[in-house]
């Protein structure tokens, strides 16, 4: 895993160098084994390269040239099925300098151009100088594992891995998107291809853009992959469960199978859940010595899941490694802020990051088992929006605002994780037209606190976040209305909060992270599943444990999910309570631009006396207030 960097000067005029060096630098957790800048030969266009040494770690140093110069790359990723590329390249006559990924690559963008990606199986995030046709070719995998975000002015383009990165791109205007901040306080993450500069945009999962050095306009990404959702059996068909089952195994243990192609050590990122515990399981049937599982808990018992991740580790007998977590520091939440280089609060960047540096310790690569929910239905929320169609279903004479409103008194709100308080959140959507409730099922923030938080200058703002999600609901491909929800998370939530989330916080621990649940054979076979086969009734991921539940310890097979947290509610009434209050009721607070500070006040003030639980909407000030404090006065 990498980090990677570029500009392309359209004026023609020379790329600063100390510039490239700069944004290359500010990769250096990305990539801390090696690093280079390059220049064409004309020098209006230079690449940038940080290195995590994975494969090849004697001669895959970038940016890496053919050796006529014609192309260049700067690379970031793994291509899993880089051998059997290679193989078929030499037989055509092309001939190889080292053992990388990164040379294949070259190669076949030489011969087949964009269409290349058609063949690529991996994670990835590259560009490619075409010195011959005077091109820049920017692409991005499938299902967006590896980030890409890039800035266009009339005089200049740049790229990077992170956002960061581009602050030290010169003459860039670097001015905040009001609409980009009323998404993050709707989401907690600013969906692609927002970010939070206007002008500056990520390049979306599955597309590709291509810049030619005398652009006049801004070039438009291209879509070149998109997942479909196409049921392809009858639901009740007990031959062709089994059939699929079968094969959902035998695809699960290729894409394990592909993921540990590497010249470094591995181990796997283990919790309480299926998912960890299918690939710690399908790891240790491929290894020759014991899988090294890591698991880090919280004295706080609803977050602690080293109980049940014992549990796989014994069964898989595993060389298992636990690390005690103690309330955050601060210092590593300003480092979390300026690598995300926007304001990103899933406060699971928390405990990913903690469990990274703890797994970092010992192995370069772990595999984890991102996705899985998403494609097996395994969120708790899949079953709330079949709940929410189940009311409307009802004779309208009983779903009246006052049946609603005397439900929602019969289960006052609780804790975040407490059933009482999910339940509660359910009832409020009752009233809420069925097109928008799941934008509004996902929101972070209610209408009445985002109204008060909101300064006039964003109040102002015509932009409406639920837009986007409520989009997607409607644009979704499958005929199966339960369905919906997954696959807009497949598009939204995966890629824009999950998948942003790991990757921060594993390249900030330099680990790189494998998820062999997003392997895009594996996601194309679950796109024709029925979703009853997924979830039915209770059950949640009914097919994945059909054909991989002996590789999950018995306690654990119907376990209530948890979700990866950390007990923000607490550590903000205990040790961290004065830190926060120093650094969000500050009068010279940055945020304050943007947020009203007496609102803010009553938030912190209502949390701590327990008046109300504010713990999530807290954490995203205090993440907005470290990357505000991280940009240039």
């Amino acid at each position: 895993m990498c980090g990677i960097a570029g500009i392309v000067n359209l004026d023609g005029k020379p790329v600063e160098r100390r510039a490239l060096e700069a944004m290359t630098a500010a990769l250096h957790h990305r990539g801390p084994d090696a690093g280079g800048v390059w220049t064409d030969a004309g020098a209006a266009t230079g690449l940038g390269h940080r290195r995590l040494a994975v494969i090849d770690l004697a001669t895959g140093a970038q940016p890496m040239s053919l050796p006529d110069a014609a192309l260049t790359i700067t690379f970031n990723g793994e291509i899993y099925n880089f051998r059997e590329l290679r193989a078929r390249l030499e037989a055509a006559g092309h001939t190889f300098r080292t053992r990388s990924d990164t040379e294949v690559l070259l190669h076949l963008y030489a011969t087949e151009g964009p269409a290349m990606l058609e063949r690529l199986d991996g994670m990835f995030a590259f560009a490619i100088w075409d010195a011959r046709r005077r091109e820049l070719f920017l692409a991005r995998d499938r299902l967006g594992k590896k980030p890409l975000a890039y800035a266009w002015t009339p005089r200049r383009f740049a790229f990077a891995s992170e956002l960061h990165a581009l602050r030290f791109v010169p003459g860039l205007p670097l001015e905040t998107e009001p609409e980009a901040v009323l998404d993050y306080l709707t989401w907690h993450c600013i969906p692609a291809p927002r970010t939070i500069w206007r002008g500056v945009r990520k390049l979306p999962p599955g597309c590709h853009l291509t810049l030619r050095a005398d652009a006049t306009a801004e070039p438009a990404p291209v879509r070149w992959w998109q997942l479909r959702f196409e049921p392809a059996h009858a639901p009740d068909d007990a031959a062709a469960f089994q059939a699929a089952a079968e094969r959902l195994r035998a695809e699960l243990e290729a894409a394990v199978a592909r993921r540990l192609v590497a010249d470094v050590p591995l181990g796997a990122f283990l919790s309480g859940g299926l998912d960890s515990a299918i690939v710690t399981g399908l790891m240790a049937r491929r290894l020759d010595g014991p899988v090294k599982t890591f698991t880090i808990g919280f004295r706080h018992r609803a977050y602690d899941e080293r109980t049940d991740a014992r549990l796989t580790a014994a069964l898989h007998r595993t060389e298992h490694h636990e690390r005690l977590v103690e309330p955050f520091d601060f210092a590593a939440a300003r480092r979390l802020a300026r690598h995300a280089g926007e304001p990103f609060a899933d406060a699971s960047i928390l405990p990913t990051f903690l469990l990274a540096a703890h797994t970092r310790g010992q192995v370069t690569v772990a595999l984890s088992g991102d996705g899985a929910d998403e494609l097996f239905g395994g969120y708790d929320r899949y079953r709330a929006m079949r709940f929410l169609r189940a009311w409307d279903r009802l004779p309208s004479l009983l779903r009246t605002p006052h049946l609603a409103a005397a439900l929602r008194r019969l289960f006052p709100a609780a804790g975040e994780r407490s059933a009482a308080g999910r339940l509660q959140r359910l009832l409020r959507l009752l009233p809420v037209p069925p097109e928008d409730r799941y934008a509004a099922l996902m929101a972070k923030i209610s209408d009445r606190h985002r109204h008060q938080l909101c300064r006039p200058r964003l109040r102002a703002c015509p932009h409406a976040p639920e837009d986007h999600l409520a989009s997607l609901y409607a644009a979704a491909t499958t005929p199966e209305a339960d369905a919906h929800p997954a696959e807009t998370d497949l598009h939204s939530y995966l890629p824009d909060d999950i998948l942003v989330k790991v990757d921060i916080a594993a390249m900030s621990a330099s680990l790189e992270v494998r998820s062999p649940f997003l392997d895009h054979h594996l996601a194309e076979f679950a796109a024709t599943l029925p979703w009853s086969w997924k979830q039915h009734g209770r059950e949640r991921k009914r097919i994945l444990l059909a054909a991989a539940g002996d590789l999950v310890p018995p306690p654990l097979r119907q376990r209530p999910k948890r979700g990866f947290g950390v007990p923000l509610a607490s550590w903000f009434r205990g040790g961290w309570g004065p830190r926060l209050q120093e650094v969000l009721l500050d009068p010279a607070a940055r945020s304050a631009a943007w947020f009203d500070p007496g609102t803010i006040e009553r938030l912190f003030h209502d949390h701590t006396a327990r008046r109300a639980d504010h713990g999530a909407l807290l954490w995203a000030l205090l993440m907005f207030e470290l990357w505000a404090q991280e940009q240039p006065a």
